[in-house]
Protein backbone atom coordinates (compact mmCIF):
# COMPACT_ATOMS: atom_id res chain seq x y z
CA UNK A 1 0.00 0.00 0.00
CA UNK A 2 1.28 3.43 -1.17
CA UNK A 3 2.57 5.57 1.87
CA UNK A 4 -0.41 8.54 2.28
CA UNK A 5 1.69 12.24 1.49
CA UNK A 6 0.78 15.11 3.34
CA UNK A 7 2.00 18.85 3.47
CA UNK A 8 3.87 20.09 6.30
CA UNK A 9 1.02 21.04 8.07
CA UNK A 10 -0.26 17.70 7.98
CA UNK A 11 -2.94 17.42 5.69
CA UNK A 12 -3.57 14.96 2.79
CA UNK A 13 -2.56 15.64 -0.50
CA UNK A 14 -4.55 14.51 -3.87
CA UNK A 15 -3.38 12.86 -6.44
CA UNK A 16 -0.58 14.77 -8.39
CA UNK A 17 -0.21 17.55 -5.39
CA UNK A 18 3.26 18.11 -4.08
CA UNK A 19 4.82 20.83 -1.87
CA UNK A 20 8.52 21.84 -2.12
CA UNK A 21 10.95 22.46 0.40
CA UNK A 22 10.16 26.38 0.19
CA UNK A 23 6.63 25.83 0.94
CA UNK A 24 5.18 26.25 -2.30
CA UNK A 25 2.70 23.93 -4.09
CA UNK A 26 2.46 22.32 -6.88
CA UNK A 27 -0.16 20.33 -9.00
CA UNK A 28 1.05 17.80 -11.64
CA UNK A 29 -1.40 16.78 -14.92
CA UNK A 30 -1.64 16.17 -18.58
CA UNK A 31 -3.59 18.63 -20.72
CA UNK A 32 -5.85 17.82 -23.54
CA UNK A 33 -2.89 17.01 -26.00
CA UNK A 34 -1.30 14.47 -23.36
CA UNK A 35 1.11 16.94 -22.10
CA UNK A 36 2.54 16.92 -19.00
CA UNK A 37 1.68 20.64 -16.60
CA UNK A 38 2.29 21.79 -13.56
CA UNK A 39 0.84 24.57 -11.53
CA UNK A 40 2.14 26.36 -8.65
CA UNK A 41 0.37 28.70 -5.74
CA UNK A 42 1.61 29.45 -2.18
CA UNK A 43 -1.19 27.94 -0.97
CA UNK A 44 -3.48 25.09 -0.70
CA UNK A 45 -7.08 26.26 0.01
CA UNK A 46 -8.84 29.18 0.47
CA UNK A 47 -8.08 29.17 4.24
CA UNK A 48 -4.15 29.63 3.99
CA UNK A 49 -2.63 32.74 3.49
CA UNK A 50 0.57 33.23 1.93
CA UNK A 51 3.95 33.28 3.42
CA UNK A 52 4.90 37.33 3.95
CA UNK A 53 6.26 38.94 0.66
CA UNK A 54 4.64 35.75 -1.47
CA UNK A 55 1.92 36.92 -4.02
CA UNK A 56 -1.38 35.51 -2.35
CA UNK A 57 -2.56 33.87 -5.52
CA UNK A 58 -5.40 31.55 -6.04
CA UNK A 59 -5.21 28.77 -4.13
CA UNK A 60 -4.00 25.50 -5.50
CA UNK A 61 -7.24 23.40 -5.15
CA UNK A 62 -8.84 26.19 -7.30
CA UNK A 63 -6.55 25.93 -9.90
CA UNK A 64 -7.29 21.80 -9.78
CA UNK A 65 -11.49 22.78 -10.04
CA UNK A 66 -10.77 25.16 -13.18
CA UNK A 67 -8.16 22.66 -14.38
CA UNK A 68 -10.61 19.85 -14.57
CA UNK A 69 -13.38 21.64 -15.26
CA UNK A 70 -11.65 22.64 -18.59
CA UNK A 71 -10.48 19.15 -19.26
CA UNK A 72 -13.76 17.50 -18.80
CA UNK A 73 -15.32 20.19 -21.78
CA UNK A 74 -11.85 19.04 -24.03
CA UNK A 75 -10.56 22.88 -23.57
CA UNK A 76 -6.66 23.13 -23.21
CA UNK A 77 -6.11 24.81 -20.07
CA UNK A 78 -3.28 27.08 -20.70
CA UNK A 79 -4.28 27.67 -24.70
CA UNK A 80 -1.72 24.99 -25.62
CA UNK A 81 1.23 27.14 -24.35
CA UNK A 82 1.01 29.41 -27.73
CA UNK A 83 1.44 32.89 -28.05
CA UNK A 84 -0.34 35.44 -30.16
CA UNK A 85 2.41 35.83 -32.53
CA UNK A 86 2.53 32.09 -33.08
CA UNK A 87 -1.29 31.43 -33.06
CA UNK A 88 -1.64 34.15 -36.05
CA UNK A 89 1.26 32.52 -38.01
CA UNK A 90 -0.41 28.99 -37.26
CA UNK A 91 -3.92 30.50 -38.50
CA UNK A 92 -1.90 31.81 -41.61
CA UNK A 93 -0.03 28.53 -42.24
CA UNK A 94 -3.88 27.28 -42.56
CA UNK A 95 -4.66 29.11 -45.47
CA UNK A 96 -4.58 27.88 -48.79
CA UNK A 97 -5.23 29.70 -52.05
CA UNK A 98 -5.53 33.23 -50.75
CA UNK A 99 -4.50 36.39 -53.14
CA UNK A 100 -1.12 38.13 -53.13
CA UNK A 101 -2.16 41.29 -51.54
CA UNK A 102 -4.15 39.16 -48.91
CA UNK A 103 -0.97 37.18 -48.40
CA UNK A 104 0.94 40.43 -48.09
CA UNK A 105 -1.43 41.69 -45.55
CA UNK A 106 -1.06 38.40 -43.36
CA UNK A 107 2.76 39.12 -43.37
CA UNK A 108 2.59 42.95 -42.75
CA UNK A 109 0.45 41.93 -39.38
CA UNK A 110 3.10 39.54 -38.41
CA UNK A 111 5.74 41.67 -38.56
CA UNK A 112 3.83 43.63 -36.32
CA UNK A 113 3.50 41.26 -33.52
CA UNK A 114 6.84 40.65 -34.10
CA UNK A 115 7.48 44.07 -32.57
CA UNK A 116 5.03 43.78 -30.36
CA UNK A 117 4.60 42.74 -26.45
CA UNK A 118 1.18 41.70 -27.53
CA UNK A 119 3.03 39.30 -29.73
CA UNK A 120 5.12 37.26 -26.80
CA UNK A 121 1.70 37.07 -24.75
CA UNK A 122 -0.14 33.60 -24.01
CA UNK A 123 -3.32 33.22 -25.86
CA UNK A 124 -5.24 32.17 -22.70
CA UNK A 125 -3.79 35.25 -20.63
CA UNK A 126 -5.21 37.79 -23.59
CA UNK A 127 -8.66 39.29 -22.43
CA UNK A 128 -11.01 41.24 -23.97
CA UNK A 129 -9.38 44.62 -21.42
CA UNK A 130 -6.00 43.26 -23.04
CA UNK A 131 -7.03 43.26 -26.48
CA UNK A 132 -8.69 46.44 -26.55
CA UNK A 133 -5.66 48.33 -24.64
CA UNK A 134 -3.47 46.71 -27.06
CA UNK A 135 -5.74 48.42 -29.69
CA UNK A 136 -5.61 51.57 -28.40
CA UNK A 137 -2.07 51.35 -27.78
CA UNK A 138 -1.15 50.95 -31.75
CA UNK A 139 -3.21 54.36 -32.28
CA UNK A 140 -1.68 56.07 -30.24
CA UNK A 141 1.79 54.87 -31.38
CA UNK A 142 0.64 56.79 -34.57
CA UNK A 143 -1.17 53.73 -36.56
CA UNK A 144 -4.29 54.51 -38.84
CA UNK A 145 -7.43 53.50 -38.36
CA UNK A 146 -7.22 51.59 -41.58
CA UNK A 147 -3.69 50.25 -40.04
CA UNK A 148 -5.81 48.27 -36.98
CA UNK A 149 -8.69 47.35 -38.69
CA UNK A 150 -6.36 45.24 -40.72
CA UNK A 151 -4.95 43.74 -37.85
CA UNK A 152 -8.10 42.69 -36.25
CA UNK A 153 -9.23 41.61 -39.08
CA UNK A 154 -6.58 39.05 -38.74
CA UNK A 155 -6.62 38.50 -35.34
CA UNK A 156 -10.03 37.51 -34.60
CA UNK A 157 -10.42 34.97 -36.61
CA UNK A 158 -7.12 33.71 -35.46
CA UNK A 159 -8.33 33.60 -31.99
CA UNK A 160 -12.10 32.08 -32.99
CA UNK A 161 -9.99 29.47 -34.58
CA UNK A 162 -8.14 28.64 -31.20
CA UNK A 163 -11.56 28.95 -29.47
CA UNK A 164 -13.02 26.35 -32.09
CA UNK A 165 -10.08 24.15 -31.66
CA UNK A 166 -10.84 24.07 -27.54
CA UNK A 167 -8.06 25.97 -26.84
CA UNK A 168 -9.60 28.91 -25.46
CA UNK A 169 -13.40 29.65 -24.00
CA UNK A 170 -13.94 32.70 -25.40
CA UNK A 171 -13.17 35.40 -28.15
CA UNK A 172 -11.34 38.41 -27.05
CA UNK A 173 -11.15 40.10 -30.16
CA UNK A 174 -15.17 39.61 -30.92
CA UNK A 175 -16.46 43.21 -30.00
CA UNK A 176 -17.19 46.53 -32.20
CA UNK A 177 -14.00 47.94 -33.15
CA UNK A 178 -15.51 51.69 -33.58
CA UNK A 179 -16.09 51.30 -30.14
CA UNK A 180 -12.38 51.32 -29.06
CA UNK A 181 -10.57 53.10 -31.39
CA UNK A 182 -11.45 56.35 -33.29
CA UNK A 183 -11.53 55.91 -37.23
CA UNK A 184 -9.44 58.66 -38.55
CA UNK A 185 -9.09 57.32 -41.65
CA UNK A 186 -10.07 59.97 -44.97
CA UNK A 187 -13.56 59.38 -46.66
CA UNK A 188 -12.94 59.53 -50.50
CA UNK A 189 -16.19 61.53 -51.62
CA UNK A 190 -17.33 61.52 -54.97
CA UNK A 191 -16.40 64.51 -57.44
CA UNK A 192 -19.24 66.74 -58.34
CA UNK A 193 -20.33 66.82 -61.71
CA UNK A 194 -19.00 70.63 -62.26
CA UNK A 195 -15.66 69.07 -60.70
CA UNK A 196 -15.40 65.79 -62.94
CA UNK A 197 -16.18 67.99 -66.44
CA UNK A 198 -13.07 70.63 -65.14
CA UNK A 199 -10.97 67.84 -64.16
CA UNK A 200 -11.49 65.96 -67.69
CA UNK A 201 -11.30 69.53 -69.11
CA UNK A 202 -7.91 69.97 -67.74
CA UNK A 203 -6.61 66.67 -68.68
CA UNK A 204 -7.64 66.96 -72.25
CA UNK A 205 -5.99 69.97 -72.47
CA UNK A 206 -2.74 69.24 -71.30
CA UNK A 207 -0.14 68.84 -73.27
CA UNK A 208 1.68 66.42 -71.17
CA UNK A 209 -1.33 64.26 -69.42
CA UNK A 210 -3.43 64.43 -72.10
CA UNK A 211 -2.51 61.03 -73.59
CA UNK A 212 -3.73 59.26 -70.63
CA UNK A 213 -7.23 61.20 -70.98
CA UNK A 214 -9.21 58.94 -72.77
CA UNK A 215 -8.02 55.98 -69.89
CA UNK A 216 -9.30 58.53 -67.31
CA UNK A 217 -12.51 59.42 -69.07
CA UNK A 218 -13.00 55.33 -69.32
CA UNK A 219 -12.70 55.10 -65.42
CA UNK A 220 -14.73 58.14 -64.83
CA UNK A 221 -17.71 56.55 -66.71
CA UNK A 222 -17.20 52.78 -66.37
CA UNK A 223 -17.10 52.72 -62.76
CA UNK A 224 -14.30 49.55 -63.56
CA UNK A 225 -11.83 48.92 -60.64
CA UNK A 226 -8.44 50.08 -61.54
CA UNK A 227 -6.84 46.49 -61.05
CA UNK A 228 -10.09 45.45 -63.59
CA UNK A 229 -8.63 48.12 -66.03
CA UNK A 230 -5.00 47.49 -65.91
CA UNK A 231 -5.82 43.76 -66.89
CA UNK A 232 -7.91 45.01 -69.74
CA UNK A 233 -6.30 43.02 -73.37
CA UNK A 234 -7.50 43.91 -76.64
CA UNK A 235 -9.98 40.66 -76.52
CA UNK A 236 -11.79 42.17 -73.51
CA UNK A 237 -13.53 44.87 -75.88
CA UNK A 238 -16.59 43.83 -77.36
CA UNK A 239 -16.94 46.61 -79.87
CA UNK A 240 -19.52 44.87 -81.72
CA UNK A 241 -21.95 44.79 -78.57
CA UNK A 242 -20.35 47.62 -76.85
CA UNK A 243 -19.55 46.14 -73.82
CA UNK A 244 -16.44 45.64 -72.05
CA UNK A 245 -16.10 41.81 -70.67
CA UNK A 246 -14.49 41.82 -67.15
CA UNK A 247 -13.41 38.35 -66.09
CA UNK A 248 -9.92 39.02 -64.29
CA UNK A 249 -7.72 41.94 -62.88
CA UNK A 250 -3.84 42.70 -63.23
CA UNK A 251 -1.28 43.05 -60.02
CA UNK A 252 2.23 43.57 -59.55
CA UNK A 253 3.93 42.47 -56.25
CA UNK A 254 6.17 43.93 -54.26
CA UNK A 255 8.71 42.49 -55.81
CA UNK A 256 7.05 43.80 -58.96
CA UNK A 257 5.85 39.59 -60.27
CA UNK A 258 2.70 40.65 -62.24
CA UNK A 259 0.04 38.58 -61.25
CA UNK A 260 -3.48 37.54 -62.70
CA UNK A 261 -6.07 37.10 -60.20
CA UNK A 262 -10.18 36.69 -60.16
CA UNK A 263 -12.40 39.81 -60.28
CA UNK A 264 -12.47 41.06 -56.43
CA UNK A 265 -15.43 39.24 -55.61
CA UNK A 266 -18.09 36.87 -57.25
CA UNK A 267 -20.27 39.23 -58.70
CA UNK A 268 -16.84 40.93 -60.29
CA UNK A 269 -16.77 38.74 -63.40
CA UNK A 270 -19.70 40.70 -65.64
CA UNK A 271 -20.54 42.48 -68.96
CA UNK A 272 -19.79 46.34 -68.54
CA UNK A 273 -22.01 48.35 -71.04
CA UNK A 274 -20.21 51.09 -73.13
CA UNK A 275 -21.68 54.31 -74.10
CA UNK A 276 -20.37 55.83 -77.58
CA UNK A 277 -18.44 58.01 -75.65
CA UNK A 278 -16.48 54.87 -73.91
CA UNK A 279 -16.58 53.25 -77.08
CA UNK A 280 -14.70 56.39 -79.06
CA UNK A 281 -11.70 56.23 -76.10
CA UNK A 282 -11.16 52.49 -76.62
CA UNK A 283 -10.83 53.02 -80.45
CA UNK A 284 -8.56 55.52 -79.91
CA UNK A 285 -6.07 53.33 -77.34
CA UNK A 286 -6.23 50.99 -79.59
CA UNK A 287 -5.19 53.50 -82.53
CA UNK A 288 -2.55 54.68 -80.71
CA UNK A 289 -1.24 51.55 -78.97
CA UNK A 290 2.32 50.97 -80.10
CA UNK A 291 3.07 47.25 -80.59
CA UNK A 292 6.19 46.42 -78.48
CA UNK A 293 9.42 45.08 -79.14
CA UNK A 294 8.20 41.81 -77.26
CA UNK A 295 4.40 41.57 -76.45
CA UNK A 296 4.30 40.87 -72.82
CA UNK A 297 2.62 38.01 -71.85
CA UNK A 298 1.14 37.28 -67.97
CA UNK A 299 0.06 33.97 -66.93
CA UNK A 300 -1.66 33.84 -70.45
CA UNK A 301 -2.46 36.58 -71.24
CA UNK A 302 -1.45 39.31 -73.83
CA UNK A 303 -2.26 42.29 -75.66
CA UNK A 304 -2.79 44.78 -72.50
CA UNK A 305 -4.38 48.27 -73.30
CA UNK A 306 -1.53 50.36 -71.45
CA UNK A 307 1.98 49.95 -71.27
CA UNK A 308 5.04 51.93 -69.20
CA UNK A 309 8.34 52.78 -70.84
CA UNK A 310 9.56 49.65 -70.51
CA UNK A 311 7.05 47.54 -72.82
CA UNK A 312 5.46 46.13 -69.50
CA UNK A 313 1.90 46.48 -68.31
CA UNK A 314 0.64 49.70 -66.40
CA UNK A 315 -0.62 48.52 -62.96
CA UNK A 316 -3.26 50.37 -60.40
CA UNK A 317 0.08 52.33 -58.94
CA UNK A 318 1.23 54.06 -62.52
CA UNK A 319 -2.63 55.51 -62.61
CA UNK A 320 -2.53 56.59 -59.10
CA UNK A 321 0.46 58.50 -59.58
CA UNK A 322 -0.91 60.18 -62.92
CA UNK A 323 -3.73 61.34 -60.88
CA UNK A 324 -1.15 62.48 -57.82
CA UNK A 325 0.83 64.81 -60.78
CA UNK A 326 -2.83 65.85 -62.39
CA UNK A 327 -4.26 67.54 -59.20
CA UNK A 328 -0.92 68.81 -57.89
CA UNK A 329 -0.77 70.82 -61.64
CA UNK A 330 -4.60 71.69 -61.55
CA UNK A 331 -3.93 72.99 -57.82
CA UNK A 332 -0.96 75.22 -58.84
CA UNK A 333 -2.51 76.75 -61.25
CA UNK A 334 -5.92 77.58 -60.24
CA UNK A 335 -7.87 78.92 -57.29
CA UNK A 336 -10.48 76.32 -56.52
CA UNK A 337 -9.01 74.02 -55.62
CA UNK A 338 -9.42 70.61 -56.80
CA UNK A 339 -9.80 67.48 -54.02
CA UNK A 340 -7.69 64.29 -54.09
CA UNK A 341 -8.71 62.56 -56.77
CA UNK A 342 -7.61 58.54 -57.18
CA UNK A 343 -8.69 56.33 -59.67
CA UNK A 344 -11.10 55.04 -56.91
CA UNK A 345 -13.10 58.02 -56.79
CA UNK A 346 -13.60 57.77 -59.76
CA UNK A 347 -15.51 54.52 -59.37
CA UNK A 348 -17.20 56.23 -56.76
CA UNK A 349 -18.41 59.13 -58.91
CA UNK A 350 -19.33 57.04 -61.34
CA UNK A 351 -21.46 54.79 -59.03
CA UNK A 352 -22.85 57.97 -56.97
CA UNK A 353 -24.15 59.60 -60.39
CA UNK A 354 -25.65 56.84 -61.39
CA UNK A 355 -27.52 56.68 -58.19
CA UNK A 356 -28.45 60.19 -58.59
CA UNK A 357 -29.80 59.56 -62.44
CA UNK A 358 -32.17 57.37 -60.56
CA UNK A 359 -30.50 53.83 -61.70
CA UNK A 360 -32.28 50.81 -60.26
CA UNK A 361 -29.64 49.82 -57.33
CA UNK A 362 -29.63 46.46 -58.36
CA UNK A 363 -28.91 47.23 -62.15
CA UNK A 364 -25.82 49.44 -60.61
CA UNK A 365 -24.93 46.52 -58.33
CA UNK A 366 -24.61 44.27 -61.45
CA UNK A 367 -22.23 47.17 -63.09
CA UNK A 368 -19.82 47.42 -60.39
CA UNK A 369 -19.58 44.20 -59.61
CA UNK A 370 -20.19 44.41 -56.13
CA UNK A 371 -20.80 41.03 -53.96
CA UNK A 372 -23.94 43.13 -51.70
CA UNK A 373 -26.79 45.25 -52.64
CA UNK A 374 -25.60 46.87 -48.98
CA UNK A 375 -22.36 48.06 -50.80
CA UNK A 376 -24.25 49.62 -53.62
CA UNK A 377 -27.30 51.14 -51.55
CA UNK A 378 -24.45 52.78 -48.99
CA UNK A 379 -23.90 54.91 -52.31
CA UNK A 380 -26.91 56.55 -51.82
CA UNK A 381 -25.94 57.85 -48.53
CA UNK A 382 -24.14 60.32 -49.83
CA UNK A 383 -26.59 62.04 -51.71
CA UNK A 384 -27.23 65.62 -50.29
CA UNK A 385 -30.13 68.39 -49.86
CA UNK A 386 -29.68 69.48 -53.05
CA UNK A 387 -30.25 65.99 -54.72
CA UNK A 388 -32.92 65.45 -52.63
CA UNK A 389 -34.59 68.71 -53.28
CA UNK A 390 -34.18 67.80 -57.02
CA UNK A 391 -35.97 64.24 -56.72
CA UNK A 392 -38.84 65.72 -54.70
CA UNK A 393 -39.78 68.23 -57.70
CA UNK A 394 -39.19 66.00 -60.19
CA UNK A 395 -41.08 63.68 -58.36
CA UNK A 396 -43.81 66.42 -57.19
CA UNK A 397 -44.15 67.89 -61.16
CA UNK A 398 -44.82 63.97 -62.39
CA UNK A 399 -47.80 63.44 -59.72
CA UNK A 400 -49.36 67.18 -60.78
CA UNK A 401 -48.90 65.99 -64.73
CA UNK A 402 -50.62 62.45 -63.49
CA UNK A 403 -53.04 64.48 -61.58
CA UNK A 404 -53.93 66.41 -64.44
CA UNK A 405 -54.56 64.20 -66.99
CA UNK A 406 -57.22 62.41 -64.84
CA UNK A 407 -58.87 65.43 -64.59
CA UNK A 408 -58.64 65.98 -68.62
CA UNK A 409 -60.17 62.09 -69.12
CA UNK A 410 -63.03 62.71 -66.53
CA UNK A 411 -63.94 66.08 -67.84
Amino acid sequence: MSEIRRDKKGRKLWTGESQRKDGKYEYKYQDVFGKRRTVYSWTLTSADTAPKGKRNDLPLREKEKQIQRDLNSGLATNGGDLTVLELVEMYVAQKRGVRHNTRANYNFVINILKKEDFGCKRIDRVKIFDAKAWLIKLQDDGRGYSTIHSVRGVLRPAFQMAVDNDLLNKNPFEFQLSTVVVNDSVTREALTRKQERAFLEFVRNDKHFSRYYDGIYILFKTGLRISEFAGLTVGNIDFENSRIIVDHQLQRTSNMEYVIEDPKTGCGTRMVPMTPEVKECFARILANRKPPKVEPVVQGYSGFLFLDKNGRPMVALHWEKYFQHICAKYNSIYKVQMPKITPHVCRHTFCSNMAKSGMNPKTLQYIMGHSEIGVTLNTYTHLGFEDARAEMLELNAASGRQERRREKRVS
